[in-house]
């Protein structure tokens, strides 16, 4: 056998490799399309009648919390069926409070909507396996870590994303409201992977080839994943927060939002959970950072030059920081704290869209 034909078949190898995984995150997407349905099925057809009703008769009590009566529950005796009063479920923290209630199934409904849930589950189980299938065949087919560019980079971040829903919930975290706006923008993410951004198996430039490239990318893959759950929580927070206050002051929402709104934590509850998670990723963040500058100057010759992505980085860093400081000030928890954070994600956003993009710099590694 000939170096030529050697090296045609070696291509041929990579190709095929190539080939397998866009097939496998095709099928992922088909996958997690199933996966967005069952959700859907959970939160429509899944009886309520063990979510806390909000809209029942809610109270706030001085000094105390907002508590609202659960469903009444049905007990049988010798002499027929007795029907109970509706046990209080606390929905809104009292002043200090440091952990929230959420009430009965506040992320599904009743033993069938829990089914629906369960097989929404196993999907986006089954669907993540096969897509982290396709990174890793992606990697295969050219040797080296699948982040070389942004239609690479899309298809590790969803995938990690995923990752970390199903791991919160295989550390027994009620996050299954999650899933459904988790599997919506995976799809879109992926649908925007495999049209706009996609981009042919090929080699890296040779300022990417480099052990940084694995520690470096794959921390600033993991980060940005956390920090999406994290601004999902708090958007939905913001949501629920409105929904609350709306019941508090006597108002009536509209069927539509009583009816989602209910099947979601407290407010208070979403709050905590996305300062826990941001402030968790938080110091990974920035060890990605210091990362990334110990490469460019290995790769430069410089630590730091002002380079789009790396302002951008450090704006998301300062923006993220800025929310933790004022999220453990006691006068900016809540809305204001929140809306930083979504601002900081925005950063994040931008730095991972509009800069490898629209904006020419030494990282314009997009390949779009």
């Amino acid at each position: 056998m000939t170096l030529a034909t050697a090296t045609e078949l070696a291509s041929a190898t990579n190709e095929n490799l190539a080939n397998i995984s866009n097939t496998l995150i095709y099928s992922a997407m088909a996958v997690y399309t199933l996966a967005f349905f069952a959700y859907i099925t959970e939160w429509l057809f899944g009886s309520r009648s063990k979510v806390a009703r909000t809209a029942a008769a809610l109270t706030a009590e001085s000094g105390g919390a907002a508590r609202a009566k659960g469903p009444a529950v049905k007990v049988k005796s010798a002499g027929g069926t007795t029907v109970l009063e509706r046990p209080e479920v606390v929905v809104r923290s009292s002043a200090g409070a440091r952990d929230v209630p959420d009430g009965p199934g506040a992320h599904g409904g009743d033993e069938q909507g829990d089914l629906y849930g369960r097989i929404a589950v196993s999907l986006s189980v089954l669907a993540f396996a096969i897509q982290a299938s396709g990174v890793i065949a992606r990697a295969a087919s050219v040797q080296r870590a699948p982040w070389g560019n942004m239609y690479e980079f899309n298809i590790t971040f969803s995938a990690t994303a995923v990752g970390v829903y199903l791991l919160l919930l295989a550390l027994k975290k009620n996050v299954r409201w999650l899933g459904l706006f988790l599997t919506t923008t995976v799809l879109l993410d992926l649908g925007l992977a495999v049209t706009v951004l996609y981009t042919a198996s090929d080699q890296l430039v040779p300022a990417l080839q480099s052990y940084w490239l694995y520690i470096h990318v794959s921390t600033a893959i993991f980060c940005g994943a956390v920090f999406y759950v994290g601004a999902v929580g708090t958007l939905l927070y913001l949501f629920k927060d409105s929904y609350e206050s709306k019941l508090a002051s006597g108002g009536k929402p509209g069927r539509f939002a009583t009816s989602v709104l209910e099947r979601l934590p407290a407010s208070a509850s979403l709050d905590k959970f996305s300062y826990r998670v941001n402030a968790a990723v938080f110091p990974l963040w920035t060890f990605t950072i210091i990362a990334g500058a110990i490469w460019a100057e290995s790769a430069w010759g410089r630590y730091w030059g002002w380079d789009p992505k790396e302002t951008w980085s450090f704006i998301t860093w300062v923006a993220y920081a800025c929310y933790l400081h004022a999220r453990s000030t006691a006068g900016w928890k809540g809305r204001k704290a929140a809306y930083i954070a979504l601002i900081a994600f925005g950063c994040w956003l931008f730095n991972y869209y509009g800069v490898n993009i629209f904006v020419s710099g030494k990282h314009s590694y997009s390949g779009v």
